[in-house]
């Protein structure tokens, strides 16, 4: 849980100094200071202490996070249509440590506002929520990992072959069985569980990855129900389909974490360089899974790198988007940069296409792409393919196969906005619309290479 804001309240309302407080905690001061700008996550054990020695309630905590942190808040800041007030960084930090309610407010206004990040509309209520959810916790839920890595190990114990040991604990267990359907038979379904009839039905579409994702799901809803149930009421959402939304990515974040287990996977990670097709290999996984699974490895005491990952279809619609760690800009919105690698995943199937990619502010990112079909995809009409990517802050990506080699913060990179509507670079061949907040100039007699001239301050 990150809740910076709200214990720095908690400690000013106490009259503390940091040092002060930290040592009723039983923390080190530096470890106080990174909790309350947003660094460091509040462990199960702080947030037992602060309750027990403050009196605080922990759902209040929860209530009084500012979404995405103060990187989140900055992100929001820069877009294109505030930056005639120049707003700093030291300014922005003032207020999210002074005001953290107010700055909370703006961020839920500026997320659910169409055109909130460039595109033609925000996210769904729903969605928005969701997203929300996932952004508070970074995509990493400690019980979930913990409850799936103990039975991995009973699973592991019990034979090598996952799928056959689940489908096996599904029987015996829960008096389940799982029946292959014809896709005919099950033409708008992947998977059916069939309460009544004791049965959990799979598409023959299903490839092997995806049988044993979707029989691990099953096993999610019975063998984590009251984690993902405790969570779920802990989101407190407004709306059922909020709530059955977060439901649903529990689910497939239990079953993705029973195929790569926390430690096991961690480590292959380490030991690999991060190499997404052995990794995809190693655990029976999909490609997807994996780019998934990387964005959760934020346990305390063993984390990961800071991964996003990033979903798109034909038209470059985001259909999936985590931040987990990175606060990575990437992610927000609708609108991509064509001269993002990420679009060249279609037409080269089958090839993980890297790319180095330098924002406007200078930030780097190390992304890699790939185009996947949708699981249970047939070959009839038209396919449904997607392009995924996962990336990471050049600062830190060294460690990577794909990226040996690079000078990941000289070497050339590709000059990338975050949509035309949100990017202020001038004399680009591929813009196809002017950037907010800047007029447009018309000059009789010339034609640049870009369609929009525009002022450039």
């Amino acid at each position: 849980m990150f809740a910076g804001p709200a214990v720095r309240k908690v400690r000013r309302e106490a009259g503390m100094t940091q040092a002060a407080m930290a040592e009723a905690l039983a923390i080190s001061p530096s470890y106080l200071n990174l909790i309350e700008h947003g660094q460091r996550p509040l462990s199960a054990t702080v947030i037992v202490r602060l309750a027990e020695r403050f009196g605080f309630d922990a759902a209040r905590l929860r209530a009084e996070e500012l979404p995405g942190g103060l990187a989140g808040l900055r992100r929001r800041l820069a877009d294109p249509r505030f930056a005639d007030l120049g707003i700093g960084a030291q300014e922005v930090e003032e207020w999210a440590q002074g005001s953290p309610a107010t700055a909370a407010a703006f961020a839920r206004l500026f997320d659910a506002a169409p055109d909130a990040r460039g595109a033609g509309e925000g996210d769904a209520p729903e969605v928005a929520a969701v997203r929300r959810a996932i952004e508070k916790w970074r995509n990493h839920f400690a019980d979930l990992d913990a409850r799936a890595e103990e039975l991995a190990d009973e699973l592991r114990l019990a034979g090598g072959d996952l799928y056959g040991t689940i489908s096996e604990r599904l029987r015996t267990r829960h008096q389940l069985g799982i029946r292959i359907l014809p896709s005919d038979v099950m033409p708008d379904r992947l998977r059916w569980l069939d309460w009544h009839a004791r049965q959990l039905m799979l598409n023959e579409l299903l490839r092997p990855a995806s049988r044993t994702f979707q029989a691990a799901a099953t096993l999610a809803q019975t063998e984590a129900k009251a984690e993902i149930d405790a969570l779920v009421a802990g989101a407190e959402f407004a709306e059922v389909a909020a709530a059955r939304m977060f439901e649903r990515h529990l689910i497939h974040y239990f079953a993705a974490a029973l195929m790569m287990p926390y430690g096991r996977f961690l480590r292959a990670c380490d030991a690999t360089g991060y190499d997404l097709l052995l990794l995809q290999r190693r655990f029976g996984a999909g490609y997807e899974q994996v780019a998934h699974r990387l964005t959760t490895l934020q346990r305390v005491g063993a984390r990961g790198l800071p991964f996003f990952m990033l979903r798109i279809d034909r038209a470059g619609q985001g259909s999936k988007r985590y931040a987990g760690a990175s606060q990575s800009p990437l992610v927000d919105g609708d609108a991509r940069c064509p001269l993002w690698g990420l679009h060249e995943a279609f037409a080269r199937p089958g090839e993980v296409i890297a790319d180095l990619v330098e924002l406007e502010d200078g930030s780097r990112w190390f992304t890699q792409s790939r185009s996947v079909a949708a699981p249970g995809a047939s070959g009839s009409g038209t396919p449904a393919r997607f392009a995924v990517c996962v990336g990471v802050d050049a600062k830190v990506a060294a460690p990577l196969i794909a990226a040996r080699g690079l000078d990941l913060m000289r070497s050339p990179a590709t000059p990338v906005g975050l949509g035309c509507r949100r990017c202020t670079r001038t004399g680009c061949v591929q813009r196809s619309m002017p950037p907010l907040g800047r007029p447009l100039r018309f000059r009789e007699g010339e034609r640049g290479v870009s369609a929009f001239d525009f002022s450039g301050d």
